[in-house]
């Protein structure tokens, strides 16, 4: 884990033929904690053809107010949201819960006749990332990335997003992946946004449950697609005295394209 240079530019130019323009959600807690997932969305979306836009003005997306119940605050945020990314073709997420909460726009904002039909835009046009690339033609060979890996998914991108099948595939398109399964695949972590704040035994419940789920797998490292997810179960792990990194499914798909696996530790 970490943000050290965790700085993304804000333009940063695709190769080859140009897919398209799109805008590139930083957001707050995986700025702050994986800078580092950040920079390999970046540069795996420019290697695939993409313009990347990433504002900085763009912090929060609103989604840790909207599950605390201040819509307002939530409101506040998702209009900056919507104003930067007008003009993108599509937007990126690479936090389950912030892709969540932006596809949501459509709802919050359905009863605002100013903002309505800027909101459900910007839904329609939101993707995970893992959903983009898993849409489109990959352009870039991978190289072999040598690895046990087990797959969590997120509730946000399992559950509230549909995205099951395109993490598994692209994992898999790498040469050497063993791509394993835990038991209980379905179950939350136990961070759930900020479950684990205000239900903290329950939530601990479930994130033993899930970390003995994983170790169980035999794997090497861990792929999950949301930063309160790799939080929650990287603190269980480290409770059982278990030291196992944990990626997001991008610096996997980074490290292969680039042949460079030393950023799987940047």
């Amino acid at each position: 884990m970490s943000s050290k240079g965790s700085k993304v530019d804000e333009i940063t130019a695709g190769l080859g033929e140009v897919r398209g323009r799109v805008g590139l959600l930083q957001g707050c807690v995986q700025r702050a904690f994986f800078g580092d997932v950040n920079r390999s969305t970046a540069r795996v979306l420019a290697a695939e053809g993409y313009d990347v836009v990433a504002p900085a003005s763009v912090r929060c997306c609103g989604a840790l107010m909207l599950h605390t119940g201040y819509e307002e605050e939530a409101k506040k945020l998702a209009r900056r949201a919507i104003e930067a990314f007008e003009k993108c073709d599509l937007i990126v997420t690479n936090a389950a819960g912030c892709g969540s909460a932006m596809k949501d726009y459509v709802h919050l904002f359905a009863d605002d006749p100013l903002w309505a039909d800027r909101a459900r835009s910007l839904s329609e046009r939101t993707r995970d990332i893992m959903e983009l690339l898993g849409s489109v033609e990959q352009r870039q060979p991978r190289n072999a990335v040598n690895l046990r890996l087990a797959y969590h998914d997120a509730c946000h991108l399992a559950h509230a997003q549909q995205v099951r099948s395109q993490p598994r595939e692209l994992l898999s398109s790498i040469p050497g992946i063993e791509l394993v399964e835990p038991r209980e695949w379905e179950i939350c972590c136990g961070s759930a946004g900020i479950y684990n704040l205000l239900e903290p035994e329950a939530a601990r419940q479930l994130g033993e449950r899930k970390a003995d789920n994983l170790l169980a797998t035999g794997a090497e490292a861990i792929a999950a697609g949301n930063p309160g997810c790799s939080l929650q179960i990287a603190g269980h792990l480290r409770s059982r005295g278990q030291a196992m990194p944990i990626y997001h499914p991008i610096q996997l798909l980074d490290a292969a394209i680039s042949g460079d696996q030393s950023r799987l530790k940047d």
